[in-house]
């Protein structure tokens, strides 16, 4: 599906958005529902991820195909791995053949997992042969994708002795790392995580649960690109939302600052307001620990004409597609003058901007709806636009909602 995207006719945008559950969030919930049955979830994640994640734990012997879905591939992986008696092959689409998995696959045959590649090593498909694994200590490099960690974290209450597991070097992605164990804690699990050193107690059973899923704060980052790029007046109302967030990505709100954008608390819902124009000509951010969010920010700046020196991104090069290359590739055909590295982005300030430029999206749905926004500057086109429904089924809609014209072509 290719859509022509142009932006509302009144730029001061009023509107009130409700927003699915988080996908990072309902996966592990998901996941921990598996282990424990006695857990219920509300809230639930309506993406494709979500739903990739529900099938695949029901299988128990098999082929199972996450297609493009990396945090399902990570966290499958263990879980399969510690399920005795459970015989998948575990796999999923091209680009997911080519996203690594060694480090993990590594991690749990220290554990005493059995797991052998079936293709190329160090790659999906992967043979898992599930077993009840009787290690107790694993350490991984600190600075590898968070999704790893989590995935160890989340099946380590259900092995016989807990876990515990070294971070070597310097840690990333913290935030995520923290909603697994907050997580953990919701169950009654009992954690640690001191310096580089992480420690989960054994726990065989878990009394009736209710896991509420808060809203995701990636989706979130859209609507504050959009109030940003807006008047000054500009007010958009998301549900739902906690202040106290497991999430990240929620550091959206200090970040947005700088582009006059007000995030006001109330309950379960947050207003977002524009209340002044950028006051920076070139903005800094270190992304390490909510690295999702660089596509909509870079975005936002090269729409409002303001630079932007992004860091902290060495693992976009490995996600749905090389992100960093696909933000140069695209914001350029836009007229922007960028350049990245393995792990950093930096875009010049500038006013010009190319219209009805057709984005490509490379099987990633952050890059359709990071580019989205831009809407309210110039016209354009969206390629493939269907790739959203992979975390915000609802995006279009929500757009049309907010005033934007979209025509199918």
């Amino acid at each position: 599906m290719k859509l022509h995207l142009s932006g509302p006719a009144n730029t001061k945008v009023q509107s009130v958005i409700q927003i699915t559950g988080s996908k990072s969030e309902s996966n592990r919930s998901l996941l921990l529902q598996a282990l424990y049955p006695s857990i219920a979830i509300d809230n639930l994640s309506n993406s494709d991820d979500a739903e990739v994640m529900q099938k695949g734990l029901a299988i128990s012997n098999g082929l199972v195909d996450i297609h493009h879905a990396g945090t399902a591939m990570r966290f499958l992986t263990a879980y399969f791995a510690s399920q005795e008696g459970k015989q998948v092959l575990l796999t999923g689409s091209k680009r997911m053949t080519e996203r690594p998995i060694q480090i993990l696959v590594e991690a749990l045959r220290t554990l005493g997992a059995d797991i052998t590649y079936e293709k190329n090593e160090g790659y999906p498909p992967i043979q898992i042969n599930g077993k009840r694994l009787s290690g107790k200590k694993v350490s991984l490099p600190a600075n590898v994708s968070s999704q790893y960690i989590s995935a160890l974290l989340l099946i380590a209450p259900s092995l016989p002795s807990g876990l515990e597991l070294e971070l070597v070097g310097k840690i990333t992605s913290v935030p995520y790392i923290k909603m697994t164990l907050g997580l953990l804690k919701e169950i009654g699990v009992a954690c640690t995580f001191e310096g580089n050193h992480i420690r989960v107690l054994p726990k065989e059973t878990v009394g009736t649960r209710q896991l509420v899923v808060e809203s995701d704060w990636s989706s979130a980052s859209y609507f504050y690109s959009i109030t940003a790029l807006g008047e000054v007046g500009t007010s958009i109302t998301l549900s739902a939302y906690k202040k106290n967030s497991l999430q990240g990505d929620s550091v959206l709100s200090e970040i947005y600052k700088d582009f006059g954008v007000e995030t006001t608390y109330l309950e379960n819902t947050i207003e977002l307001k524009k209340v002044a124009d950028c006051s920076q000509e070139v903005v800094t951010n270190d992304l390490a620990d909510a690295p999702d969010i660089a596509q909509t920010i870079a975005v936002t700046c090269f729409g409002l004409g303001v630079g932007c020196h992004l860091t902290g991104l060495h693992t976009l090069k490995i996600k749905e597609t090389d992100r960093l290359e696909a933000l140069y590739t695209e914001l350029t055909k836009l007229g922007a003058l960028i350049s990245v590295t393995d792990k950093s982005l930096t875009l010049q300030p500038s006013l010009e901007r190319n219209q009805n430029v057709a984005i490509d999206t490379y099987n990633d749905h952050r890059m359709a709806m990071a580019f989205a926004p831009l809407a309210m500057k110039v016209p354009l086109y969206v390629n493939d636009a269907e790739v959203v429904s992979k975390s915000y089924p609802d995006f279009w809609k929500d757009m049309e909602h907010l005033g934007f014209a979209l025509d199918n072509l």
